[in-house]
């Protein structure tokens, strides 16, 4: 089961660095960020939690900034505003999910966030945790 997502007064984890793998080898599936190469397992363990980390890290960081420009194209004082359907249908949400990450960027773009863009909670949706758009 995957651990909660951190909460604006937890610090963020500072996770393994993701490196970009060459294309010749990223198009071999395979490969999968070298672990295929790691004998021990308890090397191969310690590497698959630092990569799990940095994955979830970039998911975080990746919603929040979804959440912002959801906001930012759902702002009424814009004359391309979004719909909330709109919003929805670009992002392959549904539109509630879309409501909820509309009121999310809010929250951020307002400073609700400890750094909106480069640190503290990252929420998804209300603030909360995570929110599956399915």
């Amino acid at each position: 089961m995957a651990e909660p997502t951190p909460r604006r007064n937890e610090p963020r984890l500072r996770p393994a660095p993701l490196l970009f793998e060459p294309t010749q080898v990223a198009d071999d599936p395979e490969h999968f960020f070298d672990l295929e190469s790691i004998d021990d397992p308890r090397a191969l363990l310690t590497r698959a939690t630092e990569l799990t980390q940095a994955f979830r890290a970039a998911t975080d960081r990746a919603v929040e900034y979804q959440a912002m420009a959801a906001a930012q194209l759902a702002d009424p004082r814009r004359f391309d505003r979004l719909t909330t359907a709109d919003i929805a249908e670009r992002a392959e949400w549904t539109e509630d999910y879309a409501k909820k990450m509309i009121e999310y960027g809010r929250e951020l773009l307002r400073g609700g966030g400890e750094n909106a863009s480069g640190g503290g909670s990252s929420g998804g949706g209300h603030g909360h945790g995570h929110v599956d758009p399915v």
